[in-house]
């Protein structure tokens, strides 16, 4: 079944090359407000495709149900294809660009030739942009900085897109009969939040039946003592055969790494043949074990020696489901939907945070339908067996206000701080506004604290010293946000945060019941940043749980 976000990138796209073409704005309009009207529908879309109902969407014609049904039915669209015909193939690699619209695309076509992202560089370079009519050089600069993002992203996955590749490689190779073990190795193996590099480390007895067998599956190339697999995926893959035993446990330390860690400790490949076992290399040089998602450079910096114990963070142990969305805003499954795959994922309670009025983009929630959902909460409460505690992703406001009054957010079981909007803000500015949010005595959680999207968008201006220094001292969480496009707070800002004393909440920020599943991604930041159960508070006891809501305000809680 075709998903709401696949039809509404359609229509965008579509609206977008039909500016690039020049025609008729109000055509243009009708989809990109028909976009629109879908993002903020509260209607299943599933359901008004398959029973031929969108005819009841507001701002979804005729048109647009045509190509709406075609696309469903046929996973293609003639109109997007026609449009595309008279298009220059790089034009989607600069509609990627931030800060370049369709209108603006189409000048530096026709003005510059400018027709992919290479052309785009070149013309920065040699300072077209720069006198170009309508850009200037303040434009210029900002799209040249763009380019050099993308370069750099391009080289890299997410950490769910990388364990998908690792996936379907283990997939295949798992089945050859010239290995007999396998084992992922690497940045993967240590759970970096961005992967430039897929590693494996091999064992076997016949190299030419094994090159052999991977030359079935995949297009390959041995170089030195390692195979390089080119089969399309977008970062390098490399097996590492080897014979032995010891080789084996040599080769998967050696390849965890970080470069940096192995550094610290003076080990070479020259010394990783002769032992079975990672833990008797961490004994030779008489340092405790260290798991390998806090085998980093950071490890050696930390100053307070207890913070360096051992991550005990494990998935099965989570109680809380905290921070996830609705289609009271702008989820993809309804609260009774998600509340029945927590209980059926074995969650002792649950917190539902949909978004808040200011969020209209999100379907924010006004006061009277707050008043509305905290009813339905009640009642699937005692309907499902599962403790469920009224919350609201509450945004901070450009003064470091949130988007209801004190008296409102008191009603509220949770409260979770987020900035949505206003990233452009200077540091001070920035930090100013976030410790306010953290002040005000509603507040519960700092949702996603520094607004990044890996890969796509950079960490806004904040010093995090200080906004952890008042969540310290306000007793309010930091969110690990789970989401493998945010994984924000940064791992490397964790050691920190534990040192004042902060408690956190690592959180799927879910907007469907697949979502849920990203707290595993959460718990590996969770892991490199050494975490304890007792410091995350998802893994409280309903009884901690409640005590926690009460620490600064005496809540109607049961």
């Amino acid at each position: 079944m075709v998903e709401k976000k696949e039809i509404i990138n359609l229509l965008e796209k579509i609206a977008d090359l039909m500016e690039f073409n020049g025609e008729n704005p109000f055509k243009v309009n009708a989809y990109r407000n028909g976009a629109n009207a879908l993002r903020r529908s509260e209607l299943n879309l599933q359901k008004m495709i398959s029973e031929k109902l969108l005819s009841n969407v507001k701002g979804i014609g005729k048109g647009l149900q045509s190509v709406i049904y075609e696309y469903s039915e046929t996973g293609d669209s003639v109109t997007l294809k026609e449009l595309m015909k008279g298009v220059p193939a790089g034009i989607d690699e600069l509609l990627k660009i931030r800060g370049l619209g369709p209108k603006k695309i189409k000048t530096l076509y026709s003005e510059l030739g400018v027709s992919n992202l290479g052309e785009l560089e070149y013309a920065c370079k040699e300072n077209r942009l720069a006198l170009l009519k309508g850009f200037g050089e303040s434009t210029q600069k900002k799209i040249t900085s763009e380019i050099e993002k993308l370069k750099v992203y391009s080289k890299y996955a997410l950490l769910n897109i990388a364990e998908d590749y690792s996936d379907q490689v283990l997939e295949r190779i798992s089945r050859f009969k010239s290995i007999s073990k396998v084992a992922v190795t690497g940045q993967l193996r240590r759970g970096m939040e961005i992967i430039s590099e897929l590693r494996f480390i091999v064992l076997t007895a016949a190299e030419e039946l094994l090159c052999k067998e991977i030359n079935e599956h995949f297009k390959c190339e041995k170089k030195d003592n390692a195979i390089n697999i080119k089969n399309g995926f977008s970062i390098p893959v490399v097996l590492y055969p080897v014979n032995t035993e010891e080789e084996f446990t040599g080769k998967l330390f050696l390849t965890t790494g970080s470069p940096e860690f192995l550094n610290a400790i003076k080990y070479s490949e020259s010394e990783s043949k002769s032992f079975s076992s990672e833990q008797e290399i961490f004994q030779s040089f008489k340092i405790p074990y260290v798991i390998p998602e806090m085998r980093e450079a950071e490890y050696f910096t930390v100053k307070n020696k207890k913070l360096l114990q051992n991550s005990d963070l494990s998935i099965n142990m989570f109680k809380g489901l905290l921070h996830f969305h609705t289609t009271y805003s702008d989820g993809k499954n309804t609260l009774a939907e998600m509340l029945r795959e927590a209980k059926k994922e074995g969650f002792l309670y649950a917190s539902v945070c949909d978004h808040s009025k200011s969020a209209f983009y999100a379907k924010g929630l006004n006061e009277d339908r707050i008043i509305e959902q905290k009813q339905e909460v009640r009642s699937l409460s005692s309907q499902i067996e599962l403790e469920v505690f009224h919350g609201i992703e509450s945004d901070i406001l450009q003064d470091g206000s949130l988007d209801y009054e004190d008296d409102f957010l008191s009603n509220f079981d949770f409260v979770v701080a987020s900035i949505h909007s206003g990233f452009q803000a200077e540091q001070d500015e920035m930090t100013r506004r976030i410790i306010k949010a953290v002040e005000n005595p509603n507040t519960d959680l700092l949702g996603h604290p520094t607004g990044r999207l890996l890969l796509s968008r950079d960490p806004y201006k904040v010093d995090m010293i200080k906004v952890i220094d008042a969540c310290a001292a306000n007793k309010v969480a930091l969110e690990i946000n789970a989401n493998p496009h945010r994984l924000d707070l940064d791992w490397r800002m964790i050691y920190y945060a534990r040192e004042k004393g902060c408690l956190f909440s690592i959180n799927p920020d879910a907007h469907s019941t697949e979502d849920i599943s990203y707290i595993k991604y959460g718990v590996i930041i969770g892991r490199k940043g050494g975490l304890q159960c007792k410091e995350v508070i998802n893994y409280f006891e309903v009884k901690e749980f409640k005590n926690f809501l009460k620490r600064k305000i005496n809540r109607n809680i049961n």
